[in-house]
């Protein structure tokens, strides 16, 4: 029998059908296994890069199977990968078809088209920060904002490789003389401090790809404790969102062996310079008394 050719994204029975894959996606999240959600996560969020990349190649960069990325694309109606994947260029081409405008500038392009490694890398870090930029509304910037220099107590809440720009954000956040904690490992002394979370705190979650189960404890602990809650995340999926008022999304898009986070770390420094200017000449005198110290 002949294979039909690539339809768009199939719908339920009796449901209006989605506009895109990566709407169909979203609606039936809750309904994929634990890997299933992974590769969800990362093609609606990388869309661009699943449209021309092979099913070991999402695979790898979903931190799952390629026969997981076949049952995924099975499970959403297609009868394999290249269908999914043929749907998933139907939109990226829909999302770019109207013209580039002017104003960029008449000099030569930033990057080559025959670029190597370090230029590669330069150039997708270049792409995360725009991504962002354009992902990340005004309004949630301010709520962001709102909930840091307005909170009595904040605790950030990164494991593994996220433990770094926990420890980065409460430096700046120091800096600034607001009262700020991480929790980076499930040791004693963090447990200790997620147990003082109440209704005066901000609990902040970093997340890449899958949240770890001890920053997805610290947010269902804020939440049942009342407590505020924020998420800075590359997977708008990400469990870690759902438990947040708050969230803002990175782009983390990478050629490399490992995530890029370029644009978390300008996010984070972004977010600390909107505090900072609430009241610049007062923090301006307390970050020279720190420095002093």
């Amino acid at each position: 029998m002949k294979r039909a050719a690539a339809v768009p994204t199939p719908a339920p029975a009796g449901a209006t059908a989605p506009e895109s894959l990566s709407e169909y996606i979203q609606a039936r999240f809750d309904d994929f296994s634990r890997s299933q959600k992974d590769v969800a996560q990362y093609i609606v969020d990388h869309l661009d890069e699943v449209a021309f990349q092979t099913a070991e190649e999402l695979a790898r960069r979903a931190n799952t199977s390629s026969s997981t990325v076949v049952r995924f694309s099975q499970a959403l109606g297609f009868e394999g990968y290249p269908e999914l994947q043929q749907s998933a260029r139907e939109e990226y081409r829909r999302s770019h078809a109207a013209p580039a405008t002017a104003g960029l500038g008449s000099g030569e392009p930033l990057f080559a088209l025959d670029r190597n490694e370090f230029e590669t890398s330069l150039a997708a870090d270049h792409a995360n920060i725009e991504e962002t930029a354009r992902r990340v509304s005004r309004s949630e910037v301010e709520q962001a904002i709102d909930q840091i220099a307005g909170a009595q107590k904040l605790i950030v809440a990164g494991t593994d490789q996220m433990a770094f720009f926990a420890s980065y954000m409460r430096h700046l956040l120091m800096l600034l003389d607001l009262r700020a904690e991480v929790v980076a490992s499930p040791s004693q002394e963090a447990l200790s401090r997620l147990s003082r979370i109440d209704d005066q705190t901000l609990v902040i979650a970093l997340s890449a790809g899958r949240p770890h189960p001890l920053v997805v404890r610290a947010m269902k602990l804020a939440r049942h404790r009342k407590a505020r809650t924020m998420a800075i995340v590359d997977a708008t999926l990400s469990d870690v969102a759902k438990l947040a008022n708050t969230t803002l999304y990175y782009s983390s898009d990478s050629p490399a062996y490992v995530r890029s986070h370029t644009a978390l770390l300008s996010l984070i420094q972004a977010l600390a310079y909107g505090v900072y200017s609430r009241d610049a000449e007062g923090y301006e005198d307390r970050i020279k008394a720190y420095r002093l110290k």
